[in-house]
């Protein structure tokens, strides 16, 4: 196997059968335009591109940039479902003659875009928002350790997304090896076009700004808590994002040197992982699980210290037995590192490999129990509030102890032998995937007021609750099903006398109960606005929280924290308001001046020049990756030297600002 020819010192391998030509290449691209134009017109119309950069752009404030997060995440949600939809139909139709809607080689494409960005765009999106949101406040301290670091790292995310889509517009088609590209499908014998290399220069990009994303919230977490505030006095939430993010920084390197490893094989023939002159196949495969299994917990625990944070609010009691959820945050993330060869008992490791890895699949199960049990041991005892944030909890609960126990049937490696290729694998990943964004659902609901200064409506609320629950039962127990009677992974079609059709058909009635879920979001997001002066946070406080971040007003001002809080115990706001009550705290006795992060576009011009060699990487234009390269340093370069990058918030106007939302809430 030879490196592709470069055929063009300009365009590289870039031809004009890379112009959209296919049905869904040309839909997806005018959609998107059409898109674009309207939201130019209407910035154009209201005379808001100033505002735009200004505000929201180049800005370094976390909230800020936790809402872009949680806007490109929920845009991708969008997109990670149409492909869902295709999927489930096409097997609905596809039984007997009938070959439905889709190509094999569409679908394929659909398989691998989906699961890529459902986990690295939408999950990973949704979490990161909510933790630059949340986490700040809830530590005691006005910004992440590294506001530009912050800023950059949102920006790779979003180039990730945007690249991921790029095929849409020039390539004319997508990776079709499985959402992590497995060898030798993704060799270029096999995969001879430029999808499988956007699908690695898209995770490059977005794994490059995860990765600086999770030092800078360790570095904040060890070094920016609040005074007062020891390890063993963190909330929940927080220590549940530092384990996420001590895993993000062991594992995504991980990661990140097997796609580059895989890229090489395709640009250099290096023969890495080739099926040929000695390339070991196996190898890629380790070193992705290496990653992906962990990432499993990545998106799971910050969901983990959501519920903590909930169940305890909203039963009105301490969490039970905090030491050991902390010890059992600890330990999955120490464990998960042990579990990744659960992925191929198929392999032929031998008795002894497979054992110990069984075992420690069985054995990630326990600490995972304390955290539901104390969940459980929490609410016994406490007067439960009902609102929805406990729905999506209990919700959750539901889903994942029936995930968990499918997940130890599959630790077992003569069960895992049976199932491994089935669609019982499918669903009982989705299961545990369905777990986060149920924690999403839930972390959104309980925080909206303070991210937004009105809480969500709780009749369409409550709609789209039991609507995604009954809409996931309904699509994914057909699939556990159907992977006991011995249907496969990634079948567009199958022949009529398995019977295997009804449950697909139920599968997919299950999506469209699961997309007026969705609707039903969409419309609780309506209704809440329509009627945001009715449900304004006029206090700060509307579920009577026990932790720092509902101490300050709903929204927050731009410098969070008029004084630095002093933390004096666990539960540092709840401790606070019952010594004052009247007053939940008061104000500070005096203001100090803050200093503030100035806005930057550093990381928006840095992110651009990244992107740029990476889509010259894809198509073999050299040239242009070597400018892209140059550029990007030349940015790092100058921000390095840059000098005046804070400005001094003085006492007086931090006082004035404080008075004027006083007045205004009373």
């Amino acid at each position: 196997m030879t490196p592709n020819s470069v055929t063009d010192p300009i365009f590289g391998k870039m031809t004009l059968d890379a112009l959209p030509h296919l049905w869904y290449t040309v839909g997806g691209t005018a959609f998107v335009t059409l898109m674009g134009l309207g939201v130019a017109l209407v910035l154009t119309r209201y005379r808001r591109w100033g505002w735009l950069w200004r505000e929201w752009l180049t800005s370094t404030d976390p909230k800020k940039i936790g809402i872009m997060y949680l806007i490109v995440s929920s845009l991708m949600m969008f997109r990670g479902g149409i492909d869902a939809g295709m999927m489930l139909i096409q097997q609905a139709l596809a039984a007997g003659g009938s070959r439905g809607f889709l190509s094999a080689d569409h679908f394929q494409q659909i398989f691998t875009s989906h699961g890529d960005i459902m986990v690295f765009f939408v999950a990973m999106g949704f979490f990161f928002g909510l933790m630059n949101l949340i986490l700040p406040l809830q530590i005691g301290t006005r910004d992440l350790a590294f506001p530009f670091v912050n800023s950059l790292s949102f920006w790779l995310y979003a180039a990730g997304a945007v690249f991921i889509n790029l095929f849409f517009v020039i390539g004319g088609s997508f990776a079709a090896a499985g959402w992590l590209s497995v060898v030798p499908l993704s060799e270029l014998r096999y995969s001879p076009g430029v999808g499988i290399d956007y699908w690695a220069w898209s995770l490059q990009l977005s794994g490059l700004g995860t990765l600086l994303g999770g030092i800078n919230f360790i570095v904040t977490i060890i070094k920016k808590r609040a005074p007062g505030m020891t390890l063993m006095r963190m909330p929940l939430f927080a220590w549940a994002s530092l384990c996420s993010m001590v895993l993000v920084i062991s594992a995504f390197p991980v990661l990140t040197a097997a796609v580059a490893l895989l890229w090489l094989d395709r640009f250099l023939g290096m023969h890495l992982f080739t099926e040929s002159f000695g390339g070991n196949q196996m190898m890629y495969i380790n070193l992705i699980w290496m990653w992906g299994h962990p990432e499993v917990y990545i998106l799971v625990l910050p969901a983990f210290g959501m519920f903590s944070e909930i169940v305890s609010t909203f039963s009105r009691k301490r969490i039970f037995n905090y030491a050991s959820m902390v010890g059992a945050a600890v330990f999955i993330t120490l464990i998960s590192y042990l579990v990744w060869l659960h992925h191929f008992f198929t392999m032929g490791a031998g008795a002894d490999v497979n054992g110990i890895f069984g075992a420690a699949t069985m054995l990630v199960a326990i600490p995972m129990a304390v955290q539901v049990l104390n969940w459980i041991l929490t609410m016994r005892g406490g007067r439960i509030v009902f609102a929805l944030p406990m729905y999506w909890f209990i919700g959750f609960l539901v889903i994942f102890v029936f995930g968990g126990m499918a997940g130890v049937l599959l630790g077992s490696p003569a069960a895992d032998f049976q199932l491994h290729n089935t669609l019982f694998l499918v669903a009982h990943f989705h299961t545990m995937i369905m777990g986060a964004i149920f924690g999403i659902f839930a972390g959104i609901s309980y925080w909206f007021s303070k991210i937004a200064g009105f809480r969500l409506d709780e009749t369409w609320g409550r709609r789209a609750f039991w609507l995604w629950l009954v809409g996931f039962f309904v699509t994914f127990i057909p699939l556990y099903t159907l992977g006991f009677m011995g249907a496969t992974r990634r079948l567009d079609h199958y022949p009529a006398s398995t019977g295997w059709q009804p449950l697909y058909a139920a599968a997919a009635i299950g999506f469209l109960i699961l997309v007026c879920g969705s609707g039903a979001l969409v419309m609780q997001l309506i209704a809440s606005y329509r009627r945001r002066r009715e449900y304004r946070d006029r206090t700060g406080d509307p579920w009577d929280g026990r932790t720092l971040e509902w101490s300050v007003a709903s929204p927050p001002p731009f410098y969070v924290f008029a004084a630095s809080p002093e933390v004096r115990g666990r539960e540092a706001f709840w401790e606070a308001k019952r010594a004052r009550p009247e007053t939940g705290g008061g104000p500070p006795a005096r203001y100090d001046d803050i200093v503030m992060p100035r806005n930057t576009g550093m990381g928006l011009y840095i992110s651009g020049f990244a992107f740029l060699t990476a889509f010259a990487l894809v198509w073999h234009m050299v040239w242009l990756a070597g400018l892209g390269l140059a550029g990007a340093i030349a940015c790092v370069i100058v921000r390095s030297f840059a000098e005046d990058t804070e400005y001094v918030l003085p006492a007086s106007e931090v006082a004035r600002i404080e008075a004027a939302a006083r007045a205004d809430d009373n």
